[in-house]
């Protein structure tokens, strides 16, 4: 089975701008624990619990990047631009921006207030699905690899906070659900 890349934006009021001794930062949280997305693709909710990053973070090299653009790159954990870590509220980033074209639009963008979003990639590695009902479906995800954060726009309709690009989890989920269907029906017939 192949791990799929996926992304989430998380809008939030959070991002805070500081300048000390000529560096720029800004810093806030990519993911709060416990805290169910709105609907994902209009079909299942997802949290992330305490803890699911930190095998990630104390092996693998993160990148921030400007929304998702692996051309973009505004630090990484390697040389300590981007730091994360795990506390009681969730993953927190702080991030010293560079001295570059993309380095001061985005702090341009964020001290203006037009970017006021975070976004993360990931890959899950442990996660488990309870179906409440037909339309409360939960994914909730205990382990996964952090490939990146990136400050991005905020989406204009709510139902936009939180999107999928790309891999659709819910698809596996439901031909789960649908094969151990069929293996009960011809269980019994």
């Amino acid at each position: 089975m192949t791990i799929k890349t996926e992304t989430r934006e998380l809008a939030t009021d959070s991002i805070e701008i500081r300048e000390a001794n000529g560096t720029r930062m800004i810093h806030g949280y990519a993911v709060k624990w416990g805290m169910p997305s709105n609907k994902i693709g209009g079909r299942f909710f997802e949290q992330f619990q305490k803890g699911a990053f930190t095998e990630s973070l104390a092996k693998h090299d993160i990148r921030a990047l400007w929304s998702h653009d692996t051309s973009k790159v505004l630090g990484r954990t390697k040389n300590n631009t981007l730091r994360l870590t795990e506390d009681d509220v969730g993953l927190r980033f702080e991030l010293d921006l560079p001295n570059t074209t993309v380095g001061n639009d985005t702090y341009e963008s964020i001290n203006r207030g037009d970017i006021d979003g975070v976004s993360f990639g990931f890959r899950a590695i442990q996660q488990h699905w309870e179906k409440r009902d037909q339309n409360n479906i939960v994914r909730d995800i205990t382990k996964a690899n952090l490939l990146e954060i990136s400050p991005i726009g905020f989406p204009a309709y709510p139902d936009s906070q939180v999107s999928i690009r790309g891999y659709d989890p819910f698809n596996d989920y439901s031909e789960k659900q649908d094969l151990r269907k069929r293996l009960i029906l011809k269980t019994y017939f």
